[in-house]
């Protein structure tokens, strides 16, 4: 038995400092009161632990988990697009995903930030957030596949750090915990981790060996 494991994620000995970084979110509106934790718990860490500044963060909403490779995907083109065409406002007054009929359903306000100084910055690292719970069918287990596919594939393609942020709990209870939203107290918050390692990852790809 090791007496001094630690479960979790091991602070880098690396200094992280993510001040000249441009990070994007996309999370899913299914399960949203656990999703908006995790969110929280990734904008946190970055910007109280790794001086992330809060304009370049950018977050956009999708209905589902399913859809979370292909927003990803089509965002980080667009991110790249307008940067080399040096754009004067990468994201203006217009939602990102306006134009990629993901959903007909209106994006609430409050889910997305825009960059009111109108960044020419490409994203250095992608988080796809979501909540996947167990339910009576198979339809739990399709999705988790295809998800967890769909997201390396993203991040392999383009070259850019996709960080795995999906929960796939077999019951509400385990989704509460590992958002740090637990009635009893004694969970962790996944969504700092995965700010953390979007920060990380974002500066090993420019990083000289």
């Amino acid at each position: 038995m090791i007496d001094d494991f630690h479960k979790g994620l091991e602070p880098s000995t690396v200094p992280q400092d993510g001040s000249n970084l441009r990070i994007l979110i996309v999370h899913t509106r299914w399960n949203s009161a656990i999703v908006q934790g995790l969110v929280s718990g990734a904008k946190k860490a970055m910007i109280e632990q790794h001086n992330v500044k809060p304009e370049n963060i950018v977050i956009e909403s999708v209905p589902g988990a399913y859809e979370l490779p292909f927003a990803a995907k089509k965002l980080i083109e667009v991110s790249q697009i307008r940067a080399a065409e040096g754009a004067n406002d990468l994201m203006g007054n217009v939602n990102l995903l306006d134009g990629l009929n993901l959903s007909s359903s209106a994006v609430p306000a409050s889910t997305v930030s825009t960059n009111p100084a109108g960044s020419k910055q490409a994203f250095d690292a992608v988080i796809c957030i979501g909540v996947l719970i167990k339910g009576s069918t198979m339809h739990f287990e399709y999705i988790c596949e295809a998800v967890t596919q769909g997201i390396m594939r993203v991040g392999l393609d383009s070259g850019l750090p996709v960080i795995f942020g999906v929960l796939t709990c077999l019951n509400e209870e385990q989704a509460l915990s590992r958002a740090g939203m637990d009635k009893e107290g004694k969970g962790h918050n996944h969504g700092l981790d995965w700010g953390s390692g979007a920060v990380e990852m974002a500066l090993l790809k420019s990083r000289t060996l």
